[in-house]
């Protein structure tokens, strides 16, 4: 019991026909009406392939109405199952499932959930007639207008066609099974409509050229299959393997050459999309491969014979040639799905503007594509120009590709060719072009020598294809060579570039004759190098030298420029800074003038070495007066930076003159306010220098500018303070520095505010008025100190009630005898005790210190007279009465004499072993 069918879909995805596929647990039946359904229903007969149903039945009764169908193996070739199950029915207590209906398509047309396919043209050339009607309204392409495209590939057998489609555009199509062999899959044409893609698009896998299964004599199916997707297709897929670009059976060029020409003369020459798909892609960059594609494809449509209209056509006028590129789908199976699924990307609407097939021409409405198509096959079956090519050309053509392909395999295995190519790879290698010429001509000499007596002009073509596949094969050692030549000239400029600068010699001179010895010996290096048979352009090799010396060159003159530049605004920095910073410290009117000069001075004196020491780098003058401007900016930046740095702490230098002015003398001696100085005077000046720093630093003086930011300040600060007496209350003034900016003075240039300025001064005089007051507390406790005379109006009273005492002391001079005594005591009391320096601390502290003194003092001073009374009379006692004598002789006053006693006592207090607690202290 058979049934034809095509593939099927199962969870969305295809089944393909060499599957096989155990279902169990299909359904559960509570009768035998399947199997009894199975035995009774007929099944069609026809010539596709069928599928075996087997089928257990595992029981009649109730009771098993629960046990399982077990079915056997299912086998589904090329056609497409379909199969609904309509309905379950649950009655009474117990499940009963059945198979409500099965519907099975014939003429070879399958459907799935999304994709449905129709064999178009079977392997002997019959078109479908009956079948693709049904098959145009299965897919509603008579709904599509002209909004539809067609889509078909065309390549040797085996090459993966099938699966391409499936994987793109999620049909349904035969796949070859590898594990059976490889043979022929695809017969005919099939046609199925892609899934998921808009607009609607069909596509069309095409029967496998260069097949064992039709020989190598019938090859008329093949050109008439190629010249039918031409004729009917929007885009057409070439596939073809990565290794068989640039042979000729192989990559199909009589094929189409065949093929452009008789659909020249058969047909209205259509826009239509050839995309070359290369499977399996090497290590050969694609941007090496698609040249040439594009250079056979142009030398085919060159060579085509053209009717009149057509003679000058370009090849551009009717076909887009795009070329893709996918890995192996056995070994890279992952990257493979990734590629096409980025492939399939662009078939999302083909047709509009800009799409791969968005400039065809000659769209025929879709209601008609079944009535077009049948035409144009049979125009085609008719044709008998589509006849094998000569049986000697033949011959000459595989005999010719097969000795090509021993010679390249030999060439590849040759220990000469390893070994060079294994030396290239670490570094240069002498003589390199000399060995692979050598190599080379080998391989054709050999060719030459086995294919002399086959067809001259296929036996030329081949030998060409050989000698451009040798030539692509050590194209990437001769270009590792010219890498490691183009690396290591660099390496050796770089060394003798930076050893030449080292040298001393200018930078433009050892620049250029540095570059002009190292192109030179590239050059040489790439003469060595030359492979004959090759007409490479070593041009972007050395052009990329010549931009990487010049690129090192830039970056070696920026970095020395950059080094020059800042070696020269450091030397700006420290001569400009300080001798700034000490200026405004001393502010005063010539502070702005002197560093105007200073700045003028530095700036010229760098500007001049900067301007000498560029001379050697050639450059423009433009560049080089830009250059010496900015060092000019940076001088004056410099200048303008510290001002702005001093302006921040303006308070603090204005604190610290006043401090200077206010405590020290003119001779720089810290003064001890005795009571004599003037302090309101005192501290006027010291003001008075502080403001005159304030209007310094308020704003940069760089230009010639004047300004009244001084008179300003006096008038709001200070003066402002000594009329504050005189003036009316009721009359309001206009502050002067009740604003953000000076008169005559630019933002820019501003360094303090009016506002600023006021409220520093405020603070400044808030900070020290307590050194003011201080200063005149120390006056007065000094005053105090010093006044030990009594008032003049206690000496009037003394003398007036004192007279009849005094009268007393002159009538009787034992008196006056006792006082003298006494005062000498007290006298030497009064040294040795300190008195006058021991109150200087203050009252109460001197009253101590003297307190602690004074009893062991007495008694030293006692024990010493004792001591010498009892000694023998010395010199010492004639010293001082010779000294009293000759006082008395000279005239000298009482107070003389006391001081000459008093000195005496001095004297006698230094001789005596005393040391005062306090003074220990």
């Amino acid at each position: 019991m058979g049934l034809p069918l095509g593939s099927a879909k199962a969870g969305g995805r295809g089944v393909n026909g060499s599957d096989k596929r155990k279902t169990s647990n299909f359904f559960t039946c509570t009768n035998c009406f399947l199997a009894s359904y199975l035995i009774a229903t007929p099944m069609p007969s026809t010539s596709s392939p069928r599928l075996e149903v087997y089928g257990n039945y595992l029981g009649t009764h109730a009771s098993k109405e629960e046990e399982e169908l077990q079915n056997a193996p299912i086998e589904i070739d090329q056609i497409s199952l379909c199969y609904s199950l309509f309905s379950v029915s649950f009655i009474g207590n117990r499940s009963h499932h059945f198979l409500s209906s099965f519907n099975f398509k014939e003429d070879s047309m399958a459907t799935g959930d999304e994709c449905c396919s129709i064999q178009l043209i079977d392997g002997d050339g019959s078109f479908n007639d009956t079948g693709i009607e049904p098959f145009i309204k299965e897919v509603k392409l008579h709904e599509c207008g002209l909004s539809y495209a067609v889509v078909s590939i065309m390549g040797p057998q085996s090459s993966g066609k099938s699966t391409l489609l499936n994987h793109l555009f999620y049909t349904n199509f035969r796949e070859m099974d590898a594990f059976k062999g490889r043979s022929q899959t695809t017969k005919g044409i099939w046609m199925a409509k892609c899934s998921g893609i808009e607009p609607c698009t069909l596509v069309m896998d095409l029967e496998g050229t260069d097949g064992r299964e039709r020989g190598e004599d019938d090859t008329a199916f093949e050109k008439q299959s190629a010249l039918f997707a031409l004729a009917v297709s929007d885009i057409v897929l070439i596939n073809m393997w990565c290794h068989d670009i640039g042979r000729e059976q192989a990559a199909n060029k009589p094929l189409l050459k065949t093929v452009f020409q008789v659909m020249m003369r058969l047909f209205s020459p259509r826009k239509t999309t050839l995309m070359f798909v290369i499977r399996d892609k090497t290590r050969t960059p694609l941007e090496n491969l698609e040249p040439v594609l594009r250079e056979d494809i142009q030398k085919i449509w060159d060579s085509v014979p053209k009717p009149q209209a057509h003679k000058e056509t370009p090849l551009s006028e009717f076909f887009n040639v795009e070329v893709v590129a996918l890995s192996s789908y056995e070994e890279k199976e992952e990257q493979f799905k990734e590629q096409v699924a980025n492939l399939r990307q662009r078939f999302f609407h083909s047709i509009a503007p800009g799409g791969i097939a968005g400039d065809r021409r000659g769209v025929v409405p879709a209601s008609g594509f079944s009535f077009s198509a049948q035409q144009i096959w049979k125009v085609i079956k008719e044709n008998k120009d589509l006849d094998l090519p000569a049986h000697k050309v033949m011959v000459a053509t595989v005999r010719c590709e097969e000795i090509a392909n021993e010679k390249f395999a030999a060439f590849t295995a040759k220990e000469n060719w390893c070994l060079l190519e294994e030396a290239v790879r670490s570094g240069p290698v002498a003589g390199f072009g000399k060995k692979l010429n050598s190599i080379l001509y080998a391989s054709l000499s050999e060719y030459d020598a086995e294919a002399t007596y086959f067809d001259d002009a296929v036996r030329s073509a081949k030998r060409k294809q050989l000698e451009e596949k040798l030539l692509q094969l050590v194209q990437p050692a001769h270009q590792s060579l010219l890498g490691h030549l183009r690396s290591g000239t660099l390496e050796r400029f770089k060394e003798a570039f930076e050893k030449a600068l080292n040298g001393g010699e200018g930078f433009s001179l050892a620049a250029r004759n540095c570059t002009e010895s190292y192109m030179a010996s590239f050059d040489e290096g790439y003469a060595d190098a030359v492979v004959e048979l090759a007409n490479w352009d070593c041009s972007k090799v050395r052009d990329k030298l010549r931009r990487d010396i010049d690129a090192h060159v830039a970056s070696v003159r920026a970095a020395k420029l950059s080094e020059l530049t800042s070696s020269y605004e450091a030397k700006l920095n420290e001569a400009l800074a300080g001798p700034v910073e000490a200026l405004l410290d001393g502010a005063n009117n010539e502070t702005w003038p002197s560093i105007k000069k200073l700045l003028q001075r530095e700036t010229e004196s760098a500007v001049s070495g900067l301007s000498n020491a560029l001379s050697g780098f050639d450059m423009d003058a433009e560049t080089k007066e830009k250059m010496l401007s900015s060092l000019q900016d940076y001088a004056r930046g410099v200048v303008e930076a510290k001002a702005r740095e001093e302006a921040g702490r303006v308070l603090i230098r204005m604190k610290d003159r006043f401090s200077t002015l206010f405590s020290h003398d003119s001779d720089s001696m810290p003064r001890v306010w005795t009571g004599k100085e003037d302090i309101r005077a005192i501290t006027k000046t010291a003001r008075s220098a502080s403001l005159k720093l304030l209007s310094v630093m308020a704003a940069i003086r760089l230009d010639d500018n004047v300004d009244n930011i001084e008179n300003t300040l006096t008038s709001a600060l200070v003066d402002a303070k000594n009329n504050a007496a005189v003036t009316d209350r009721s009359i309001t003034t206009f502050d002067p520095l009740a604003s953000s900016t000076w008169e005559q003075v630019p933002p820019a240039k501003t360094l303090i505010t009016p506002v600023q300025c006021k409220s520093l001064w405020r603070q400044f005089r808030a900070e020290t008025e307590y050194s003011v007051t201080q200063a005149i507390s120390a006056q007065e406790a000094n005053k105090r100190n010093n006044n030990w005379m009594p008032p003049p109006w206690a000496i009037v009273a003394l003398v007036v009630l004192g007279f009849n005492e005094f009268m007393t002391l002159l009538r009787n001079p034992l008196y006056l005898g006792v006082i003298f005594v006494g005062y000498l005591i007290v006298k030497a009391l009064w040294v040795q005790l300190d008195i006058s320096g021991e109150f200087h601390h203050g009252v109460l502290p001197g009253l101590l210190s003297i307190s602690t003194k004074f009893l062991p003092t007495v008694m030293n001073l006692l024990r010493k007279l004792a001591e010498q009374g009892q000694s023998p009379a010395n010199n010492y006692p004639q010293t001082n009465l010779g000294t009293e004598s000759r006082s008395f002789q000279n005239g000298s006053t009482s107070g003389s004499m006391s001081s000459s006693a008093s000195s005496g006592v001095t004297a006698l207090r230094n001789d005596i072993d005393y040391s005062s607690p306090s003074k220990e202290e």
